[in-house]
């Protein structure tokens, strides 16, 4: 196995900050002198990267000035790395913070946050060279991160606030798990928390060796909450016309 890799961000704000990154050999006990990414790079914003087939890995990027706009970026040995995109120009969505989900036929899928109140989506066939234009999901997104990831079963869970900024519940006040067969028809499978008022945000996910569901996210701006859940043994609804089930999304 290779080094573990830790990516942050130095700067005042998104659009001046820049990457760095710091690896470990040991698992973790001792870490490297921090270095600076290249010019452009910034390594993968908000979400994990993914470890292709072929070996690379594919970072998830974004920025934050002149609109927002999605990018990938791309490296092997986590020195010489390759920029590609924009894929958007800001002018239709703007969008950030791309998650990666891994079909079965190695078909690459990028969803991403926006500031018009809904969940995009993005597909690459070679590996992440190029990509699609971003195209509006059936999923709501009241402009906050979420992450996904695609199980050892080929499926894909999604942890997101499936709200608007106007629904209700809305905002950040309620947080949710989906899964899907596709990447594109979801079913509702948990409400981890539904509290008016209240902010639940920004959630990393992970599966373990043993198939289980790790995810953490911040609980009312005062904690990280970090919850086990079981895939195999979540009860699923189907999500239509992007209404959660026993809840409005208008």
């Amino acid at each position: 196995q290779g080094p573990l890799l830790l990516f942050y961000k130095v700067g005042p704000n998104p659009r001046e900050w820049w990457g760095m990154l710091t690896t470990s050999r040991d698992g973790g006990q001792t870490w490297s002198v921090p270095f600076r990414l290249p010019e452009g790079i910034d390594g993968p914003v908000k979400n994990k990267p993914v470890l292709l087939a072929n070996s690379t890995l594919l970072c998830g990027s974004s920025t934050e000035y002149d609109g927002w706009r999605i990018h990938f970026e791309i490296t092997r040995d986590s020195l010489n790395w390759k920029r590609v995109g924009p894929i958007n120009d800001a002018t239709k969505f703007n969008a950030i913070q791309p998650t990666i989900l891994v079909h079965k036929d190695g078909t690459l899928q990028a969803l991403c946050r926006t500031k018009e109140q809904v969940v995009v989506s993005t597909k690459s066939t070679d590996l992440g060279v190029t990509w699609s234009p971003l195209e509006a999901t059936s999923l709501p997104n009241p402009n906050s991160g979420f992450d996904g990831v695609t199980l050892e079963d080929g499926r894909h869970l999604l942890v997101y606030n499936h709200t608007t900024r106007q629904s209700k519940p809305g905002g950040r006040s309620m947080i949710n798990i989906a899964l899907s067969e596709d990447g594109e028809s979801w079913q509702a499978a948990l409400v981890l928390e539904n509290e008016a008022g209240a902010e639940f945000s920004y959630p990393a996910v992970i599966q373990t060796d043993d198939g289980l569901v790790h995810t953490t996210y911040t609980w009312k701006r005062k904690k990280i909450k970090h919850l086990v859940v079981d895939p195999a043994k979540l009860e699923l609804t189907p999500i239509v016309d992007g209404r959660w089930p026993g809840l409005s999304a208008e």
